[in-house]
């Protein structure tokens, strides 16, 4: 699955274009919101080699989590604003690929992505719908890492001592784009995708190493309430 942000900011722009003055209230200045929805986060892999003496051209994949996630923002004016994300952390196999393709999990990783948007939001804040895109810091934290039997053949074949490994935390950045709805005064939905850019090394307990380019698409279903 692609998702071009060229594409999404052509439907937010649709979305807008059909906006029209309501009673509702939509972060402006000073406002508080909170929302509660869920988050798929899907890295789009490009994986390096293993190093020796794991067979050439030996790759791997991510696969996909969703999870909950809280966030909340503040309105500095009517169209600027800052906003941040509580969640559990995201639960990712880790597959064969390249020339051990089809070989299943070689291991499991959990991630934690903390990241802070500041916003643009377009529109007044009593438009129905207001398009937004954001940009901002992302730290993206690696946990519990851990391999398994096939992991231990591909790195150290023959041998009956179990290989680890270990994934480099990174500080990168995030950018979003979404439209929010008001269905009233207070009440208000939202979806976000967001891309972020992050690459970062594997370092296993055999001495070998591999890069990945994870560059993981987020997509953000969310309600929430104006305080």
């Amino acid at each position: 699955m692609k998702v071009r942000f060229s594409s999404i900011a052509k439907v937010a722009g649709v979305a807008a274009a059909l906006a029209f003055a309501t009673g509702a209230s939509a972060q402006s200045a000073g406002q508080i919101t909170a929302k509660v929805g869920f988050n798929r986060l899907m890295p789009k892999v490009e994986s390096g080699d293993i190093s020796a003496p794991a067979l050439p051209g030996t790759k791997a994949d991510v696969g996909n989590d969703m999870q909950p996630v809280l966030i909340l923002s503040y309105s500095f004016t009517d169209n600027l604003s800052v906003e941040g994300a509580l969640g559990t952390p995201y639960k990712h196999q880790i597959y064969g690929a390249g020339a051990i393709t089809g070989v299943g999990s070689v291991g499991t990783v959990e991630a934690l992505p903390p990241t802070a948007f500041f916003q643009y939001r377009f529109f007044a804040p009593t438009a129905a719908f207001r398009p937004f895109i954001g940009v901002g810091p992302t730290y993206a934290y690696f946990m519990k890492e851990r391999g398994n039997g096939k992991l231990t053949s591909i790195t150290n074949p023959g041998s009956d001592v179990p290989t680890t490994f270990k994934i480099d935390n990174k500080l990168t950045y995030s950018a979003q784009v979404g439209i929010a709805m008001n269905f009233d005064e207070r009440w208000f939905a939202d979806a976000t995708v967001i891309k972020t850019r992050l690459r970062t090394d594997v370092h296993f307990s055999t001495g070998q190493t591999q890069f990945m380019k994870l560059d993981p698409v987020a997509i953000v279903l969310a309600v929430g309430y104006k305080f």
